[in-house]
Order: structure tokens, then sequence, then C-alpha cells
């Protein structure tokens, strides 16, 4: 990993480590993935044990994606795709954008015509994902590598969501 790339992991873990509560670790996630890959918009989804909802935990942009509570998740390829199987998606286009997602309109307002999504999955269950928009054609493979170290440093939190919200 390139130096500035291990200095932002650094300073995320430390937002782990400290006082500072989720927020802090949401903000360190945001700024360290602006820097090295990228974003317009930039949200963090909590998955429900039964993948049948989902709890926005953080967007950079709350005017248009605001902290939410439990929505229903209904039946979806992105959903089978990035929940259900775990894996990461990028899409580049508005067709992609489109395929994906019911507020693809929304998502075009704000100038994002491209999408990557980083699953966390341990012991093989979607905890969930990190979220990152851009204009089109922005992402590519090798950013599913730099942005995963950091998706996982909100496997604890997810996991803490999953214990407060309780059997689903």
């Amino acid at each position: 990993m390139e130096s500035r790339t291990l200095q932002l992991l650094h300073q995320a873990c430390g937002a782990v480590a400290a006082r500072g509560g989720r927020e802090a670790l949401y903000r360190a996630l945001d700024h360290a993935l602006g820097e090295l890959v990228g974003h317009r918009l930039f949200t963090i989804l909590y998955t429900s044990p039964d993948a049948q909802q989902v709890i926005r935990l953080y967007s950079n942009q709350p005017g248009a994606y605001p902290v939410s509570g439990a929505k229903k998740m209904g039946p979806t390829p992105w959903g089978d795709l990035v929940i259900r199987r775990g894996q990461p998606y990028i899409g580049n286009t508005a067709d992609d954008i489109r395929w994906a997602f019911f507020d693809h309109e929304l998502i075009a307002s704000l100038g994002c015509d491209s999408v990557l999504n980083i699953p966390v999955v341990v012991e093989g269950k979607t905890l969930g994902t990190l979220n990152l928009l851009h204009q089109a054609g922005w992402y590519e493979e090798r950013h599913v590598a730099l942005a995963t170290p950091f998706a996982y440093l909100l496997a604890p939190v997810f996991e803490a969501v999953r214990h407060e919200a309780g059997p689903a």
C-alpha cells in the first residue's frame, strides 16, 4: 500500500479506538475514501440479519440522503448481488444506476452516474455496505481493493447495531 493510504487507514483505525463515537469513524472513512477513491455521495448502510431491512447510518449529503430508521428492502438484483451474495458492485453509467436503485433520478440529480458498493461480510453474512457514488465512469476494479480495508473497519459498528436492534 502507498504511504498515504496507510496513513489514512491508520487515522481511520484511530477513530475506531477513540472515544469520538461512531460518527468519528464515519467521518474518517468519508474523508479517507474521498481522498483515495473519490465520491460525491458517500453513505453507510446497515443490513438486518434477515437482509429484509436497511438502516442508513451515515450520509455526507443528509439533505438528499438523511440518516434514517429501518426501511424495508424488497427483492432486487442489486440486493441479491451485494447483500445476499456479498459481492462488490461497480456501476459506471446511468443505466447501471437505474438497474441497481429505485431512486436513480435523485442520484442523477446529485451528478452521480457511477457507484461502488462494498459489502462487509462476516462469517458469510452481509452486515452492511459502504457506498460511494460519483460522476460517470469513475470507478475501477482497483478501487474495490482500496476501499475494502476501510469498509471492514465498520464490522464492529455493524455488530453493535445488530446487538442494539435485537432479533430480526
